[in-house]
């Protein structure tokens, strides 16, 4: 009997450290919060010029932090990521796009420049893609989606709309801004703004070779021969006295995004030139245009 009275009581202890066991492991541990995170100067290539900084968010993931991509501009010869670090209401552009955009991944790149003999295009174009692709491809490091939006000013703009209209992989954009980019190479050099041959020079320069050595290249290169009705919504910004790149670029593809079904917006700033004497005021319609748009639009 007393055997009998000592199995139950381990048969009885076993039960209740087993349930007990089965109840703690059934306890849900919070996962603990992302920390906001910041990359500066990361290598996307072996060329020196080949690196971005990247402004990742707290509490982001895979399934909802959006990405910017923002590129700088310089007639693709000159220019720096840090040239989104210039002052616009009290702030850096950088800074304008992070506070705007608080729970967006932000990654600004550098691109190899043309030296008139070397790092020709499509260089900068290849250079925008390789970015994007191994961006994309630490997308679970970094815990971001495949929601990307391009931003460019210039010749950024115009490696926006290129790699945006041009390309689906690695990924396609959700949205391209562009800031006074350039989008029909071809008519640029045939038509320079004022007349002025200087720009048709300077661009084949840069590009390696005239419209007339080299159509194709020419035709690559431009934005605009891209469009169709699965591009992605694009919102575009010109000064009307641009004295580099004519607002006719611009106008152009808003046209031919209207005529096939996409979203486009175009805004047309009377007076200005090439950014530099935008202001404030004009900038802070800019953005306030450009984050109405994205918020719009990335869904």
């Amino acid at each position: 009997m007393r055997l009998q009275k000592y199995f139950i009581l381990i048969a009885c202890t076993l039960i209740f450290f087993s349930c007990k066991k089965e109840t703690s492991s059934n306890i849900s541990t919070p996962p603990a919060p992302v920390a906001a995170a910041t990359y500066l100067d990361v290598s996307y290539g072996s060329d020196a010029a080949q690196k971005y900084d990247a402004y990742l968010p707290a509490n982001r993931s895979t399934a909802s932090t959006k990405v910017i991509i923002l590129i700088h501009g310089g007639a693709w010869s000159s220019g720096d990521k840090t040239d989104f670090s210039t002052l616009q209401n009290g702030m850096t552009i950088t800074d304008t796009i992070k506070t705007r955009f608080p729970n967006f991944a932000i990654f600004n790149i550098n691109y190899r420049l043309s030296t008139g003999t070397s790092n020709l295009f499509p260089a900068q174009e290849n250079d925008v893609k390789a970015a994007l692709q191994y961006i994309y491809n630490k997308a679970t490091d970094y815990l971001i989606s495949d929601k990307y939006v391009l931003l460019g000013a210039s010749a950024g703009g115009h490696l926006a709309l290129l790699q945006g209209f041009k390309y689906t992989t690695p990924v396609k954009p959700k949205a391209i801004v562009s800031l006074f980019g350039p989008s029909d190479l071809t008519d640029m050099y045939n038509n320079p703004v004022g007349g002025n041959a200087l720009l048709a020079l300077g661009l084949a320069q840069v590009v390696g070779a005239t419209p007339t050595s080299n159509a194709a290249l020419y035709n690559s290169s431009s934005p605009v021969n891209y469009i169709t009705s699965t591009s992605p919504p694009t919102i575009l910004f010109h000064g009307s006295n641009d004295p580099l790149v004519s607002p006719s670029q611009s106008a152009a593809v808003k046209t031919k995004l209207s005529t096939v079904g996409v979203t486009a917006e175009y805004y047309l700033y009377t007076g200005k030139g090439h950014g530099d004497d935008w202001g404030d005021a004009i900038y802070k319609d800019c953005f306030d245009k450009t984050q109405a748009f994205i918020t719009a639009n990335v869904q």
